[in-house]
């Protein structure tokens, strides 16, 4: 009698499927390693958690964290065809619907951030206080939260009583009944992206005005603000196309399953782990304070001796 996983998995894919899934995990846990050292670096300076855009810096990398750690275990889930009760999908699939959000959010925060900082320097301090800063955390986890409350109260109102103790392969597309939920689904991530989009674009026009007007330090700060909008423009495009991608997968899966299944592991690799490996890029290197600063606590502080 065949297992499980022949019923669902071509013979000749069993090998593909581990290869791949061994490789995804090398780089969860790299990207992981990464963030970790990175958070280690931000606990370890004053100057770090009480700045405004070292501490979104920190959101992301957690949230970027929380949101590897919980794919990739929806990740191994479908590889090997484990199916867990509906109520414990439940739980994973909220820490995955609220974390896929709050990094686009808080890049769109971090973009304002720097367009205070450089369009109304006066009122930096005033607009990006401690205070200031940790209620802009809470509303960025409120506004992550609404697709997924919409998502599961339409699911909830839907679901009988019966259906939370079966198993099920777990993945957000078990909450889908009727094809308006995968509708209102995409409306909403739409919305949400458009809106980011639009302040984004916002905030480049006008730290290039600036940018164009400056002159000595403030210009080279400008332009380095510049870039660092630019960098976050590529990441919510990135963060866009992954909310098309399980449309183009549920077309491929009607067609060919091994090239859905290639399709799906490529997107994965690109729209999920990619860009959460480009916030440690743009500001653990980038930063030189905090670059400096990771140099010297995993250098055991001889990096600042050859210095002195």
């Amino acid at each position: 009698m065949a297992d499980n996983n022949s019923l669902f998995f071509p013979e000749s894919l069993q090998k593909q499927i581990n290869d791949k899934v061994i490789i995804v995990q090398i780089l969860v846990i790299i990207f992981l390693c990464i963030n970790l050292l990175l958070i280690i670096t931000f606990s370890k300076k004053e100057c770090f958690y009480t700045t405004t855009r070292y501490v979104l810096f920190a959101v992301t990398l957690l949230s970027d964290s929380f949101l590897l750690f919980m794919s990739n275990i929806l990740v191994i889930f479908t590889h090997f065809y484990i199916t867990i009760q509906v109520w414990l999908c439940i739980i994973i699939c909220v820490v995955v619907l609220v974390y896929v959000t709050v990094t686009p959010v808080t890049l769109t925060a971090m973009t304002l951030e720097r367009y205070v900082a450089i369009c109304m320097p006066l009122r930096h301090g005033e607009l990006c206080s401690t205070r200031n800063t940790i209620h802009c955390i809470l509303i960025i986890h409120c506004l992550s939260s609404v697709p997924c409350i919409v998502i599961l109260s339409t699911f909830f109102v839907s679901a009988s009583l019966s259906f939370y103790k079966q198993y099920q392969l777990c993945s957000v597309e078990v909450f889908m009944f009727y094809i308006w939920q995968q509708h209102l689904r995409s409306a909403i991530y739409q919305l949400q992206f458009l809106i980011m989009s639009i302040i984004l674009i916002f905030c480049y026009v006008e730290i290039m005005k600036v940018a164009k007007a400056a002159s000595g330090e403030d210009k080279k700060s400008s332009k380095k603000g510049l870039r660092t909008v630019v960098l976050h423009g590529f990441q919510l495009l990135l963060c866009l196309i992954q909310l098309w991608c399980p449309f183009i997968e549920a077309a491929l899966f009607q067609i060919d399953y091994n090239l859905f299944y290639d399709v799906r592991y490529v997107n994965y690799i690109l729209f999920y782990l990619a860009p959460r490996c480009l916030s440690p890029l743009i500001y653990g290197l980038r930063d030189e304070a905090f670059f400096n600063a990771l140099k010297n606590y995993f250098s055991f502080g001889l990096c600042k001796r050859n210095t002195i």
